[in-house]
């Protein structure tokens, strides 16, 4: 699909990568990875004609097509959300208006004999079977449905993109990308904007799409979820390992080990190689050894060792007071925002020691409850801080109140107190700030690396209630490992707004759910509560009809707990017959329905099997319909057959 050969790029005296080479295969699902700075969103750029290399080629295929989500990206604000995502079909609405201009055309001519007016019949036959192929006007329940899967309600579809924050822009765009179904697809740090059920759904989408996926992200579940093949960007080099990320991690650790050993053993070697220069430099019995290892000395090339392992590393929060039993106490707690209500009747209690999780779709409250507990904002209700409570708060802008005038180093010297001053470089290097890095001027930093220097200051100071908004956007995975456990050894009591799954599994014991302004308390992991939720939503799924009927299936059970006379167990009994009478005409009907399409289907199966009905568009789409339908019947039969088994058995 897309070939990189002898790829080098140089930006500076060290080039970035170095004679690379690699083929994205069809239906690659890649994850490049490497630490912050070490070209992944450059070679993203390349691979999609962004920017061009230094030196070496990269071939995409003529017909082939590129979808690329950049970080950062300029917006527009000049139409809706839905006709925003439209601009995606931009190719169906040209085409469409060739095809009406073809067909006003052939209205418009009576040379029905001439030879231009067969030409003009055969090119509009073309363009409009093409229209049809590329999915005419049946876009619009496809545009929906992939905006809605991204976290839109239905309601905010006409509303114009300049009433949403740039997160929420961001995941039109990616709705843009993935309507166009491009062949290969460059995603860019894709989950930072996304809440749990987005990142699912675009999960979902990613497995069932028949192109090639090559993805930049720090989320470890997402990476696993999606992915079958990573790619590593090192010292300038790639290395491709054709297996998940959890295995990648495994085999990369034993190739660091190799590499480790390599490095020693030519460093003892280039050790005694000058030793034996200067003990015999200057002796002429040795004259002609001391020029062999010279000359060895100076061919030898240095093994390069992956960046240093800091996983290691265990960063242990300063002892503070104990807080009461109690550090966050809400009774009935209320925001509103003029007419709209972001959430009511807000009641739960944080114990001391517990590690919470504020999950939920973006915008139902979950910063905004973070403000009311640290007395930003006006609320209504009762919300009391505990006794001797001393919060630690991380929040999005947290980079913006850094001293600019500092350097990294002096921004967490200044905090540090005790022992861990004697660690500084340590944490500093497990945040991607070593060597040279920790005597930059904090104004001469990016937005990302302002945010993990944030993260350390916060991780310095004595408190005893970590409030902690979206931590992960700009940690990789190794220093969201590092955050992670730091976290967890912590005495004190911690909240986490986040969607990252994996930081927050083995981290939280509680979840708090936001959505349709109330606040709901789940006991468990994270993964407990998805869970349950999924079940939630297939139970919810379920058609009336059969809810109904387990419903009053499960009705007569209570009213067997008291003795009844015989006329009412009789008109117990006939009551339930007649629900599984009921139940078996759904059943039959259903069964009627399946028999009718499946008929049709092997109708159409015939037709389409003729050579002058293959390219018959109108036969196509109601095969496809027909089978859509048909699958739907028989998962709708199933769950007849169930429901009419549970309630034959409560008969007999």
């Amino acid at each position: 699909m897309i070939s990189v050969e002898s790829l080098t790029v140089e930006f500076s005296v060290k080039p970035l990568f170095k004679d690379v080479s690699f083929v994205v295969n069809n239906r690659d699902r890649i994850a490049l990875v490497g630490k912050n700075g070490a070209g992944k969103s450059t070679m993203l750029k390349i691979l999609c004609g962004k920017q061009k290399p230094t030196a070496g080629n990269v071939s995409v295929p003529s017909g082939t097509t590129v979808g690329y989500l950049p970080q950062v990206m300029v917006l527009e604000d000049d139409t809706t959300v839905k006709e925003e995502a439209r601009k995606a079909f931009a190719d169906n609405t040209e085409l469409k208006t060739r095809v009406e201009q073809l067909n006003k055309e052939l209205s418009e001519r009576t040379d029905y004999e001439s030879e231009d007016y067969m030409a003009l019949v055969e090119r509009f036959t073309h363009e409009h079977e093409r229209y049809l192929m590329l999915g005419g006007n049946n876009y619009e329940a496809e545009l929906e449905r992939t905006l809605i899967g991204l976290g839109f309600n239905r309601n905010d579809l006409e509303r114009p993109t300049s009433e949403f924050s740039g997160g929420w822009r961001m995941r039109i765009e990616l709705a843009k990308i993935l309507l166009r179904k491009p062949d290969v697809l460059l995603l860019d740090e894709p989950t930072n904007h996304l809440d749990i059920d987005s990142i699912q759904w675009l999960e979902q989408f990613l497995a069932q799409s028949s192109g090639s996926v090559v993805l930049v992200s720090h989320d470890r579940a997402f990476i696993n979820n999606v992915t079958n093949r990573t790619l590593e960007i090192s010292c300038g080099k790639v290395i491709d390992y054709r297996v998940k990320y959890d295995e990648y991690v495994t085999l990369r650790a034993e190739r660091r080990e190799q590499q480790l050993r390599a490095y020693e053993n030519q460093q003892k070697e280039i050790a005694d190689m000058k030793d034996f220069i200067e003990k015999f430099r200057y002796k002429p019995t040795k004259a002609v050894q001391v020029q062999s290892r010279i000359k060895q000395l100076a061919k030898i090339v240095p093994i390069e060792v992956d960046e240093v392992d800091t996983s290691a590393l265990r960063l242990k929060f300063p002892p503070c007071l104990r807080s009461g039993d109690y550090p966050v106490i809400c009774d009935d707690v209320r925001k509103d925002y003029g007419e709209h209500t972001v959430f009511d009747h807000v009641t739960f209690t944080i114990k001391r020691g517990e590690k919470v999780a504020f999950v939920g779709r973006n915008g139902e409250g979950k910063s905004t409850l973070v403000k009311c507990i640290l007395n930003e904002i006006p609320y209504t209700g009762d919300l009391k801080i505990g006794h001797n409570v001393q919060i630690g708060y991380f929040a999005q802008n947290q980079a913006q109140l850094l001293d600019e005038n500092l350097t990294v180093f002096e921004t967490i010297d200044n905090v540090a107190k005790g022992d861990i001053r004697l660690k500084i470089r340590d944490i500093l290097g497990a945040f991607m700030f070593g060597g040279e890095a920790s005597d930059k001027k904090v104004k001469v930093l990016s937005g990302g690396e302002r945010s993990r220097l944030a993260m350390i200051k916060l991780l310095l100071e004595p408190v005893n209630l970590l409030i902690l908004d979206e931590p992960t956007n700009h940690l990789d995975m190794q220093s969201k490992d590092v955050l992670k456990e730091a976290i967890k050894a912590f005495d004190g009591t911690a909240i986490v707004v986040s969607h990252d799954r994996e930081f927050l599994d083995g981290l939280v014991s509680k979840v708090y759910e936001f959505g349709e302004g109330r606040v709901k308390e789940h006991l468990g992991g994270i993964y407990d509560f998805i869970r349950n939720a999924t079940a939630d939503q297939l139970n919810n799924a379920l058609p009336t009809s059969i809810d109904s009927l387990l419903h009053t299936a499960s009705a007569p059970a209570k009213t067997e707990e008291t003795p009844k006379t015989d006329n009412e167990s009789y008109a117990q009994r006939k009551e339930r017959m007649k629900k599984v009478s009921k139940a078996e005409k759904a059943v039959k009907e259903c069964e009627a329905r399946i028999a009718s399409m499946e008929k049709r289907i092997g109708e159409l199966n015939v037709l389409l099997s003729d050579v002058d009905n293959a390219s018959d568009m109108t036969l196509v789409s109601e095969y496809t319909s027909v089978q859509r339908a048909l699958d739907s019947e028989n998962e709708k039969w199933m769950e007849l057959s169930e429901t009419l088994e549970e309630l034959s058995q409560q008969v007999s």
